[in-house]
């Protein structure tokens, strides 16, 4: 069955590892549908959060294909229902001075941040899970988008469970 996966890839923090692991994904005709990576509170030490569509198998394969790469430090699948998935997206709209009280308003149903506002135009930034996240911007694409900026999600499980526990 073709579903949403999301792995959550501790590597060393070394030069050209994303590149690796990327390359393992187009040299095997696997999307990436989002792509997330920051150093952890270990700097030797870089999580990397992909979002895949496919089915099981798939998932298998790309799972052992990154446990031979030599910089993969521990590899996991991070399920929904025991993880949180957040997003960070920029958006900017066209905010004309009559529109502008109704954008305000979503914005404050939504509890996101308004971060910057001219004379015709606000950018708007979101935090929340990219289910959310698009809610959102399916009612701002009312008022005219006029340029986004996602940053692909990024995810933990819950409760006292680490990738780090055997590092």
């Amino acid at each position: 069955m073709i579903r949403r996966y999301v792995l959550s890839v501790l590597v060393k923090n070394t030069s050209g590892v994303l590149s690796k692991v990327t390359g393992l994904f187009s040299r095997r005709g696997y999307n990436i549908r989002s792509l997330s990576v920051g150093e952890t509170h270990d700097p030797k030490v870089s999580r990397i959060t992909i979002e895949l569509v496919g089915d099981e198998a798939e998932l298998e394969q790309i799972k052992k294909q990154l446990a031979k790469l030599i910089d993969v430090v521990k590899i996991a699948g991070l399920r929904s229902k025991n993880s949180v998935y957040k997003e960070l997206v920029l958006v900017k709209v066209n905010s004309s001075a009559e529109k502008r009280a109704s954008i305000i308003e979503l914005c404050d149903i939504f509890r996101t941040k308004i971060v910057d506002i001219c004379i015709d135009s606000m950018i708007i930034e979101l935090s929340g899970t990219p289910e959310k996240n698009e809610a959102l911007l399916k009612l701002l694409d009312e008022y005219g988008i006029i340029e986004m900026s996602r940053t692909g999600i990024t995810a933990l499980q819950r409760g006292t469970c680490s990738l780090h526990e055997d590092n």
